[in-house]
């Protein structure tokens, strides 16, 4: 299997709210299942809750990719801005509002660039903790 379709899967499944949209690979295939419980759509095969070759893919939540992420961003970034930001995420529409805030200090940019990176880190490291062997093509 190609880190891609593990990063695929992986943004499907982060694409929206946790619980909502699920996603599976096979560990000895590769092979990657998607399913939406808020459509009912996509083919979860019917022993993926008995057999252990099946592995969930995971959210960004459970990888601390959502808003310990940001926190860590702005801490090294804009660290004066701290108590903003968690303000900000006390409410709804924050990713909305923070993406703002990062345009208008210049640092939206930045930001992608940081979130792309922990990313990868981040499902790669899973990725090896749950022995799954991925190709990779050069990153850049």
């Amino acid at each position: 299997m190609t880190f891609e379709e593990i990063e695929n899967a992986f943004f499907y499944v982060s694409g929206a709210s946790p619980g909502e949209n699920s996603a599976v690979v096979h560990r000895v295939t590769g092979e990657t299942f998607y399913y939406s419980f808020m459509t009912d759509e996509g083919n979860l095969p019917d022993d993926v809750e008995e057999n252990d070759d099946y592995l969930d893919i995971p959210h960004k939540n459970d990888l601390d990719l959502g808003k310990p992420l940001v926190m860590e961003f702005v801490r090294q970034q804009c660290p004066e801005e701290l108590g903003r930001i968690y303000s900000t995420f006390s409410r709804s529409g924050a990713y909305r509002r923070y993406k703002e805030f990062l345009e208008a200090k210049g640092l939206l940019e930045t930001w992608y660039d940081f979130e792309s990176r922990r990313t990868r880190e981040a499902l790669l490291a899973w990725c090896s903790e749950n022995a799954l062997v991925v190709e990779e093509k050069e990153h850049q």
